[in-house]
């Protein structure tokens, strides 16, 4: 098996790292990953300058080949699917990241915006994190990943797909759960201040609110409960109930004074 392996942290990171050892016997394990942090950078991609690569040695961890991208997390799956691996890979893998990505968190999260790159060439993914900011220790994130892959390896399921993984810290986790994406919000607080320049600038900070929905059945809830969390995600952001909303309730009418300019008959 040809894996991928990408994340947001930077090519250091322990998560990283706790992944590579996780899965290193399973086949070439091929690593393509931002030089520095680069964590909430969503799907952003470069376009306004070069992008630079150098090779990184990660022998020690009987890793194929690796790459450090000045760039973000879905630069890092363009280049290597381009033109870094000799091959294409069977499956990308991201993480493991320091952190959860839980609910509407996966919009920003560049771990899990490499997954859907992934996704978007053409091959199955997979976005891996531990949900927390502290605990250092990624092995049962690492080890959960090696079984998943396995599992997957060796299942019948469709060519393209994209798994949200959140394992939690700490105790033992009580099993798995499949789950939908909760909700999570923020009260967002920007301290203001000003620098030797006399110039304003702002930190971003938050703290984040507990939603009622965030109960049964969502990712949320599931780590919430010492549960490891699996959300299937895919491409399709249409709101299908409202096109049939919009078709169906004179919405299309009100535009035919454009058309028609100026008249309605």
């Amino acid at each position: 098996m040809r894996i991928l392996l990408v994340n947001d942290d930077g090519i250091y990171a322990r998560g990283l790292s706790a992944l590579v050892r996780g899965l290193k016997d399973l086949g070439e394990i091929y690593v393509a990953a931002p030089d520095r942090e680069r964590s909430a950078t969503g799907h952003s991609i470069t376009v306004h300058r070069p992008l630079r690569v150098r090779k990184v040695s990660l022998s020690d961890f009987g890793v194929a080949a690796s790459w450090a991208v000045d760039g973000t997390p879905s630069d890092c799956v363009k280049l290597a699917v381009e033109d870094l691996l000799p091959n294409p890979p069977e499956i990308v893998l991201s993480g493991i990241n320091q952190g959860p990505n839980l609910g509407t968190d996966v919009l920003y999260s560049g771990t899990v915006s490499a997954a859907v790159e992934g996704l978007i060439s053409g091959f199955p993914a997979v976005a891996v994190s531990l949900a927390s900011f502290t605990d250092r220790d990624f092995s049962k994130a690492g080890e959960f990943a090696r079984t998943l892959v396995t599992i997957l390896e060796k299942s019948d399921f469709p060519q393209n797909f994209l798994l949200n993984v959140n394992v939690p810290a700490g105790a033992e986790p009580k099993g798995v759960k499949i789950t939908r994406l909760g909700n999570r919000r923020y009260i967002n607080i920007f301290e203001k201040r000003v620098d030797p320049h006399g110039r304003t600038y702002y930190w971003m900070a938050g703290d984040l609110l507990e939603m009622e929905e965030n109960q049964e059945g969502t990712d949320v809830g599931a780590v919430k409960s010492n549960y490891i969390s699996i959300t299937p995600l895919h491409l399709d952001l249409t709101d299908y109930p409202t096109i049939d909303n919009l078709n169906n309730n004179g919405f299309l009418e009100n535009f035919k004074t454009i058309i028609t300019g100026g008249s309605k008959t």
